[in-house]
Parts: structure tokens; sequence; C-alpha cells
């Protein structure tokens, strides 16, 4: 329990290695919370009945037929099959945000950690629900796009996928979402989800590229969820206490010194104009936009999945 409670928090995070691992426990825990809620039994479907044997999961006991027959009887399953998902990742230098703390050698839980162990949650649970999955990730150009497949074997490849990204010390890396997503939607050839991972901090001038990019996916018949990667307390609202900071942007290398609070108005401003028009043209072309906090569980990925893959069943 003190285990799922860690990883729920994202606190402490950094001292386990084995992101398969975690993932499991981020799933796991996240199940046990699904008894209490409408989305118990989410994957399967209900077959048949067998008699209990010595050693069967008591939680599969058909209780109602125990009262009334006053045998032990167990509830077969029949999972349900055949979605596909293609996990796409920004693996732009933006996305190491934040940054270990030198002062205090200090590790946090960065926007790029967090979207690939909430990938390898839901490849778990793909896995599970034995669904097909791949992953794309891109910065200035796609790096990496795998197919979409269901093996073990191409699950422990996409596993070292996301732990060769988080080794990657290079930074500097700009991002070209709109390029990137063009050529993403051009490669999935059928209709699929597509799950996103992105702080959308794209370089392109125009931001209508980058939703023409979006688009693109939907013309092509995928079902799309963009989980859009931030600090809330810190890219969002720009909580830092008010004295002389550096400021530098980690795709460039750009440097600024200022006090917060002489831009933090118009920041608030700016950002709060940014993501409410990638809330409303997510909206306007039925992409299910969400606001993935980094500081908070990791809930709020599973279930908007979860909820996305029982629509497309």
């Amino acid at each position: 329990m003190a285990l799922e409670t860690k990883l729920n928090t994202g606190a402490q995070i950094h001292q386990f290695n084995n992101i398969e691992l975690l993932a499991k426990q981020v799933v796991e825990g996240f199940i046990i919370g699904l008894h209490k809620s409408p989305f118990h039994g989410f994957s399967v479907e209900f077959a048949e009945h067998r008699q209990y044997n010595p050693g069967d999961p008591i939680k599969n006991i058909d209780w109602k037929v125990l009262a009334r027959t006053d045998k032990l009887f167990i509830k077969n399953y029949e999972e349900e099959t055949n979605l596909r998902c293609q996990l796409v990742i920004d693996t732009s230098s933006s996305m190491y945000y934040p940054e270990p703390d030198d002062t205090t050698n200090e590790k946090k839980i960065n926007k790029l950690y967090f979207s690939a162990l909430s990938s390898a949650a839901i490849m778990h649970m793909l896995r599970q629900q034995r669904d097909a999955f791949g992953l794309s990730t891109f910065n200035d150009k796609v790096s990496l796009h795998t197919r979409t497949k269901s093996t073990t074997a191409h699950h422990k490849l996409l596993l070292s996928h996301l732990e060769k990204a988080l080794n990657v010390t290079e930074r500097k890396k700009g991002t070209s979402a709109a390029q990137s997503l063009h050529q993403i939607a051009e490669n999935v050839h059928r209709r699929s989800l597509v799950v996103i991972f992105s702080d959308m901090f794209d370089n392109a001038s125009n931001a209508d590229d980058l939703f023409e990019a979006l688009q693109h996916l939907k013309y092509n018949k995928h079902e799309v969820i963009l989980f859009h990667v931030v600090d809330h307390q810190k890219e969002l609202e720009f909580q830092f206490d008010n004295r002389p900071y550096v400021f530098i942007d980690m795709e460039t290398g750009e440097k600024v010194k200022l006090h917060s609070n002489q831009v933090k108005d118009e920041y608030v401003k700016q950002m709060g104009a940014f993501k409410s028009d990638l809330k409303m043209r997510s909206l306007q072309y039925k992409i299910d936009f969400v606001e993935a906090d980094i500081n908070k569980s990791y809930d709020q990925i599973l279930q908007p999945y979860l909820v996305k893959r029982q629509r497309m069943m």
C-alpha cells in the first residue's frame, strides 16, 4: 500500500528504476480504485459460470449464486479485443522540465518521465486486454515509429525505448509537433486510438499548423486523446517567489534574467489563452483534451483512456 501511495502521488518515484514494475503498480492501484466506481469490470464481458476450484481467486466467486444454491461458482469472463493504440510522446527538451535541483540533488518528476510511465501503464492495460499497441516519439522530427503489436517481445522492446528516452542527457532539442503528427498520421494505416503526450510548445509560427496536423489524424478516422502534460503550478500559474531568476529556454538555451512578478500577470494571461485555444479547437475537432498535471495522480491518464476505449468497443 505504501508503494501504491507513492506512485499515485508521484512522490519519490525516482527511487524505482524499473518502468515495467512501476507501470504494473500504477495499474493495479487504479484497478483497486475501480471497485468503487462504475468502471468495475471494464475490460471484460461475462461469458459463463464454472464450478469453483481450490486456488481460484475468490474475487470471481458469484455470491448471488452461492446464496441461492449454497454452491461455489466462478464467473468466467471473455476479454474484449481488437483495439489498436498508437502512443505518441513528445521528447523535445521542454519535456525534461523540471530538471533536478543541482544544489540539493533532489530528483523531480519531469514531464517526459510522467508521459513515459503513463504510456507504460496504458501498455500494461492494453496487454491485459489483448489489444495491440505501438509507440512513436518526436522532437524536431519523428525519432521512432513502430507498428502496433500485442506480443511480449514487442512490449519489452517498447519499454526499452521508453527507458532510452528517459536517459538522454542532450538538451536543446526543439519541437516540430505539427510536422511530426502529419508524418505519424500518414504511417498509422489502420483505424486506431492515438494517445498523445505533449506540452504542445511547438516552434511553429502559426498555431493553425498544429491543429491541421491533429485534424489530419481525425480525417484518417483515428480517435485521439491529447494529454496536455504540464507542471500546472509553474508553467500555467507561474508560481515563483518574487526574487531574481534566470529563466532558460530548454530548447534554445536562451536565458532571461528578471523578477518573476515583473511578467507574471502577462505570462498567466498568455498561457491561459493558449490553453483555452487548445481546448476549444480540440472540442471542434472531436479530440479528447485532458490537462495532465505532472504533480497529480496517474488516474487522470488511465480513466480518460478507459472511457475512450469503452466508447470505441
